[in-house]
């Protein structure tokens, strides 16, 4: 059994160097710095012998002999086969044939990340840098022979070729920026004016494809039934998710009347949020104070109420989102710490509106932050929510394959689960804000509903952002960005309540069995970002 155990060791290891090798900006992200100066082969040719190759890693692991694990080991075998058959479903849909965010992803994140964690020396750096920015011509050049025009969606194009054009910019003017050496800027502004003309080109040829692209970004049911069920172990159809969104968000919709009846006297809360959406940081930089005190504020709360254990070295750092992101992210993200260098430091990026927007849209994204929202989306970015739990995660003797392969229904919903767990124990405390957080959760419901709808064919984008603003409390900015971004990722909009709805019904057994909040909260976020089916065997002691 030791041998056996010993091979499967080292199965997982070339899995996850093969997997790494095949995404550098992956690799980087994760605090890897082996593949730095690379960037991933998107041609057809590529993207074939990656599908060769996953459908061998597939056979191998389903075929290893789960009795002759450790209950650990036997959790990775299936963390694997989850991953791999989720990507079979990508294969079958041949996204890279369909969108540009592949192509767009991967020079724009593979060049950001490298300054964003700065794990080299400022001459490698610079080094590595420039490796990339010379390589983003050969990968737009794989997204130009890729993209078909009967295969390509006018959607998925109408929400990245605004990032695009938008990013040539960023690459010619702002990365350079980053490094205070006058030579190297000179050696990485000449490398950034390379990529740059070939983005703006890229971004302009996108734009005369979007005029003959005929193709659908809707991935059908059945294909959303297989990423539930085969990636994720989910036990609902496309149509009975659909259906636990609707129930959720209807209870939802009813607790938001009641609290708006206690509030002003009527039950129209959607008025009553909309009026709460006028108190609002006046800019930008108002914003970013505003969430970097209710980020302090979740930490402390943590902390004095005993519901979390933090890990030596852990902070959150508060910073504007990159500016070639604002065009397309209308809401708060986080950056993790890269896992494989040991760091215990994330960012949580303000949503800043893009450079040169109007003022109406800057009142927008403004009026989308409003103060009253500021202390749920602090719990859900960062305590106890994602920086919480990737920093105590980094500090966890996990194998390098749960560093690497993580579900959105976990990550996310133990965001969404966060929230809800901090209005259990008292963290908002004014009506206003504790009615935010179940419009949060609300949004969250409508989610699921539109998710499902659009990538079965029952609503088009138009009546999706119709069904957003009816039911949950968005601008017409936000809705917009939202919705563009179900169509281009499914299942990852619905990740957030299924997720949160799962990990709380694990907790509730948990804790039902003798066991005590936090010791559950260290438990199950220690040990990766698990597909909920092996959540409840860690938290019943049968994995870790």
């Amino acid at each position: 059994m030791a041998a056996e155990t010993s091979s499967f060791a080292d199965l997982i290891d070339g899995f996850v160097d093969e997997d790494l090798a095949r995404n550098p900006v992956k690799a980087t992200a994760l605090g890897d710095t082996s593949h730095d100066t690379e960037l991933p082969d998107l041609t057809a040719a590529g993207q074939r012998d990656r599908r060769t190759r996953d459908e061998h890693w597939l056979r191998t692991f389903s075929s290893y002999d789960e009795s002759l694990l450790s209950p650990a080991d036997a959790i990775d075998r299936e963390l694997a086969c989850s991953a791999l058959r989720g990507r079979a479903v990508d294969d079958d849909w041949e996204s890279w044939r369909r969108s540009p965010e592949p192509y767009l992803s991967s020079v724009l994140s593979g060049v950001h990340l490298l300054f964003a964690h700065r794990l080299r020396e400022e001459p490698d750096l610079a080094d590595a840098v420039i490796a990339r920015l010379d390589g983003v011509a050969d990968v737009l050049a794989a997204g130009r022979d890729n993209l078909e025009a009967d295969l390509a969606s006018p959607v998925l194009l109408g929400r990245f070729v605004p990032q695009a054009l938008g990013s040539g910019a960023w690459l010619r003017d702002s990365v350079p920026l980053e490094f205070a050496d006058e030579t190297l800027r000179g050696r990485v502004a000449e490398a950034g004016a390379r990529a740059a003309d070939a983005m703006d080109s890229f971004g302009s040829w996108l734009s005369e494809l979007q005029k003959r692209a005929s193709g659908p970004f809707a991935i059908g049911a059945d294909r959303y039934t297989r990423l539930l069920q085969d990636r994720d172990g989910l036990s609902y159809t496309a149509g009975e998710l659909r259906d636990v969104g609707k129930s959720h968000q209807d209870a939802l919709q009813d607790d938001l009347a009641t609290r708006a009846q206690a509030a002003r006297g009527d039950r129209d809360w959607r008025a009553w949020l909309a009026g709460l959406n006028d108190d609002h940081p006046a800019d930008a930089g108002a914003l970013l104070a505003a969430y970097t005190a209710g980020t302090a504020r979740a930490r402390a709360f943590c902390a004095d109420r005993d519901l979390v254990s933090f890990a030596d070295g852990e902070r959150c750092d508060v910073v504007a989102s990159p500016p070639f992101q604002r065009a397309v992210l209308a809401v708060a993200a986080y950056l993790s710490p890269p896992a494989f260098s040991g760091g215990r430091v994330g960012t949580f990026w303000v949503p800043f509106p893009p450079d040169g927007a109007d003022p109406d849209a800057v009142r927008q994204r403004m009026q989308t932050n409003s103060h009253s929202i500021v202390p749920t989306i602090s719990a859900h970015e960062t305590y106890p929510g994602h920086h919480w739990h990737l920093s105590w995660l980094a500090a966890q003797p996990v194998s390098r394959l749960r560093r690497v392969v993580m579900s959105t229904f976990f990550i996310e919903g133990w965001g969404l689960y966060a929230e809800q767990m901090m209005r259990e124990q008292g963290f908002f405390t004014d009506p206003a804000a504790e009615a935010r957080q179940v419009d949060c959760r609300l949004f969250r419901a409508a989610r699921i509903v539109v998710d499902t709808s659009l990538h079965a064919g029952d609503m088009t984008v138009e009546d999706a952002i119709a069904y957003m603003k009816e039911h949950a409390s968005l601008s017409d900015d936000t809705a917009r960005a939202e919705v563009l971004r179900y169509c281009s990722w499914p299942t990852q909009a619905s990740s957030y309540l299924t997720g949160a709805i799962e990990i709380q019904r694990i907790r509730d057994t948990y804790v039902a069995g003798g066991g005590g909040l936090r010791d559950f909260h260290n438990l199950v976020a220690g040990a990766g970002a698990l597909p909920l089916r092996l959540v409840e065997r860690v938290a019943a002691g049968t994995g870790a």
